[in-house]
């Protein structure tokens, strides 16, 4: 067999790489730093702007405002992601992150209710929509910046680093609102204490604007000559809208079912147990704010982890994994959590979380892989927040529903299940990307002063020197399209 002529590959620097790395994860950091404080305040805000309602109605329209801003996150993947596209991701994301930073101050200087009445809601309903309009081109964005400056067989290891954002800031924000609650007290917290977590975002996003403004932009965005910014003569490239929906119709609706399986799995952890401990199960709400918070820091140990295996195995068996897991163990999780033992709710919560860091390892290197160069940050930024408009937001809002409606405690249980099905088969349908670059791109390998061992574990193309898995399943994403 004759050999295939070498792809052209690009080199990157590590340090460049870690830095670029980081900046993506802070930005995440920063927007999971608002739903941290958002849901392990969820009881107080519904105190604070909802007070006329009964304590079940103020959680439902606490977390209505919550799924609100779920509900614009994909009109600002339309706007952000084509954006990044046609002007490049280092802009883009720079100016997502002072957006995400500024409407999630706002939210504590609004006053309360008990002072301008429905004004307050309305107000928060307004910044939390304005939250959600600038994410909506935040984790498309962060994705494809740390896939494109990634090394192929690291990409897994590295874009897990963008979900260590995630759970730290998440943590960071769950942490503050904890040991506020434990300092201040009840009382205190409904009266000012709530205002102080959000107040912080601002710094906290100052530091991530300063970090992306000092990046160069992605050598896969830079190399490509096939996009669609602007031509010589200065004119705007036709047809990006219609090449990026329509003629990636098919990844889109893969990504839009991965993407739903890990979100429900994701906002039910991070979202939805402390309120469901709390108000549903009837713990204190110091216990259960501790116990996810304590699952919380077991994912950020563990992440990097099942982004390194997935590397080595596949995203494919770690994302299979993942499913499996969320339809067998979700039912014996939720029988956990209501045997009133903190111990039995400690371990339940963990059960879950061990669900989702699956696809917190695997998932962010793989969602870059389905979308070629040109149309990666929009098509990806789109599909990503209709599913997490549809699926992640509305988890919470869902599951309490069903739990005041059916008075049925396993609820969440069926709706994760339900959920691990579809993703079952999104998955089977994927094609494997480890270790292969990513589509319209060339090769990008480990630099030479990396650790490396010279070989991959996956099946090779015919004339390609190496070994592989022998009878391995994994399905390899085309490399020349």
């Amino acid at each position: 067999m004759s050999e295939q002529p070498d792809r052209p590959t690009l080199k990157t620097e590590r340090r460049t790489t870690r830095k670029a790395v980081v900046a993506a994860a802070i930005g995440n950091a920063t927007e999971w730093y608002d739903f941290g404080v958002y849901s392990y305040l969820a009881v107080t805000i519904g105190l604070v702007f909802y007070p006329s309602q009964s304590g079940g109605v103020q959680l439902i329209a606490t977390f209505t405002t919550f799924a609100a801003a779920f509900l614009v996150r994909p009109l600002g993947g339309v706007f952000f992601g084509p954006l990044g596209d046609r002007i490049g991701r280092k802009r883009v994301l720079a100016a997502t992150m002072l957006l995400m930073a500024v409407s999630t101050f706002s939210i504590g200087l609004i006053p309360s209710a008990a002072t301008i009445g429905i004004a307050a809601p309305i107000l928060l309903l307004v910044a939390r929509m304005l939250q959600g309009f600038s994410t909506g081109g935040e984790y498309g964005g962060a994705t494809t910046f740390i896939a494109e400056y990634a090394p192929d067989r690291r990409r897994g290891f590295l874009s897990s680093w963008l979900e260590f954002g995630t759970v730290s800031g998440y943590v960071g924000g769950a942490a503050i609102v904890t040991v506020m609650t434990l300092l201040l007290g009840p009382d205190t917290m409904q009266a000012w204490g709530w205002r102080i977590p959000f107040l912080l975002a601002l710094p906290l996003g100052a530091i991530g604007l300063y970090l992306r403004v000092k990046l160069e932009e992605t050598p896969v965005y830079n190399e490509n000559t096939d996009g669609f910014a602007k031509d010589e003569a200065g004119e705007r490239r036709k047809g990006q809208l219609k090449e990026t929906i329509v003629g990636q119709w098919h990844a889109i609706a893969l990504c839009i079912g991965l993407v739903m399986v890990f979100n429900v799995n994701n906002y039910m952890v991070t979202a939805y147990m402390p309120t469901y401990l709390e108000a549903v199960l009837g713990y204190s709400s110091t216990l259960a704010l501790v116990v996810t918070l304590g699952a919380m820091v077991f994912m950020l140990a563990s992440v990097t982890l099942f982004g390194f295996m997935s590397d080595r195995v596949g995203r494919r068996p770690i994302l299979m994994s993942g499913c499996v897991f969320g339809l067998v163990l979700s039912l014996p999780a939720f029988w956990l959590l209501q045997q009133g033992s903190t111990w039995a709710a400690a371990l339940g919560v963990l059960v879950l979380a061990f669900t989702l860091v699956h696809f917190s390892g695997a998932g962010p290197a793989s969602l870059p892989a389905f979308f070629p160069t040109k149309v990666r940050y929009g098509a990806l930024a789109i599909s990503f927040n209709v599913s997490v408009a549809l699926f992640g937001g509305t988890t919470p809002l869902i599951s309490e529903s069903l739990v005041q409606a059916t008075g049925n405690l396993y609820s969440p249980a069926w709706l994760v299940m339900a959920a691990s099905v579809i993703g079952l088969v999104v998955v089977w349908r994927m094609r494997e990307s480890a270790g292969r670059p990513l589509p319209g791109a060339p090769a990008i390998p480990v630099p030479e002063s990396g650790r490396s061992s010279g070989r991959l574990p996956y099946p090779r193309r015919s004339g390609e020197s190496g070994s592989g898995i022998r009878g391995s399943n994994v399905r390899r994403l085309p490399t020349d399209t």
